[in-house]
């Protein structure tokens, strides 16, 4: 296990083991450490619900958090989406790790409920049409913290969240990489900066293979959008 070289996050390494061992294996633990975004988390339990394992990457979320500067108002960010890397719906909370006001590191749960929504639609049905027990056995938001915009994605790569990024964007726009003009190019690549995609070390690379240009022209892009 790699070992953080803050001395607060490793107090934090045990007690994403203890969490995990505490709240069974329906819960995942990931403890990420800031100053290295690419390989962001060092210490995992039960990694087998979002696919992941140490040393994979922030997620959109996560880069989301660093570019809103959320956690310089608030300490954790409760009950949103996230989606595993085989598709599994997950309940997720960040609380946020904080030292002198800097953010340095964030500790994540992610629950896997599927075994129990499966078992209260068959205990509605018992009682009630199909369409009472889809209704009922909807997840619910917390009101305590606001959930993020997008879905939260886990990955085991850099390049990976970078493409989910692109793929969300061209989806929203309604085109294909193949055929984007330079203003739906720069709409795009002005959508990645403010998700904080590009604060990930190769994401201009992985951008230009993404959007079919250069990494020159995507740095000419960052350049315009930057001023």
């Amino acid at each position: 296990m790699p070992n953080s070289p803050n001395a607060l996050l490793q107090q934090y390494v045990k007690l994403t083991e203890f969490l995990g061992l505490a709240l069974g294996p329906d819960y995942e633990v990931a403890l990420h450490d800031l100053t290295d975004k690419n390989r962001s988390i060092i210490a995992i339990a039960n990694g087998h619900i979002s696919g992941r394992g140490i040393g994979a990457p922030l997620t959109n979320v996560g880069l989301s958090i660093l570019m809103d500067k959320s956690y310089e108002t608030q300490d954790w960010l409760l009950h949103y989406s996230g989606v595993s890397v085989s598709g599994k719906q997950l309940r997720s909370c960040t609380m946020f790790i904080k030292q002198g006001g800097r953010l340095i590191g964030m500790l994540c749960i992610n629950f896997d409920d599927s075994r129990y929504q499966a078992v209260s639609r068959q205990i509605l049905r018992l009682c009630h049409p199909d369409r009472f027990a889809g209704r009922f056995s909807q997840p619910e938001t917390s009101g305590e913290s606001a959930p993020p915009c997008r879905t939260e994605t886990f990955r085991n790569s850099t390049e990976a969240v970078a493409l989910d990024a692109i793929h969300h964007e061209l989806e929203r726009l309604g085109v294909s990489a193949e055929r984007l003009t330079s203003g739906e190019r720069l709409q795009i690549i002005t959508a990645l900066e403010e998700s904080g995609i590009f604060l990930l070390k190769g994401s201009v690379k992985d951008v230009a293979a993404g959007l079919r240009c250069s990494q020159a022209s995507v740095y000419r892009y960052l350049a315009q959008i930057r001023k």
